[in-house]
């Protein structure tokens, strides 16, 4: 079941593979890399999970936990910028980050009303 919210959190996370494969190439391997990697990927597991959820309240839980891991990606791309450990375009992929998060606010606000 494609969405533009699925893909465009499929979109995000394949940026931010890419960027860490390349801080990874970079030796400059951070620990910030590597939680951004993981709260990156995980908003879209999670909202793939949602789709399947056992019920209302579970779809709008998957949906508040790829809310919270989209604020997670922003602040350590936020950190990683403020750093400049890395030359990347981070003003793109956080435009990208917000939107997303938006989306999920208004999903989840959607998931609520209809009650």
């Amino acid at each position: 079941m494609a969405s533009p919210l699925i893909n465009k959190s499929l979109d995000f996370a394949t940026q931010i593979v890419i960027f860490y494969e390349e801080c990874s190439k970079s030796r400059k391997d951070t620990t910030i890399a590597k939680q951004l990697l993981r709260s990156a990927t995980s908003v879209g597991a999670n909202l793939n999970e949602a789709i399947y959820g056992n019920s209302k309240a579970d779809f709008i839980s998957k949906l508040h936990i790829s809310l919270k891991e989209t604020s997670e990606s922003i602040y350590w791309l936020t950190l990683l910028k403020r750093t400049d450990l890395f030359d990347y375009d981070y003003d793109s992929i956080l435009n990208s980050a917000e939107e997303i998060k938006r989306m999920l606010i208004a999903s989840i606000n959607t998931a609520k009303g209809n009650k």
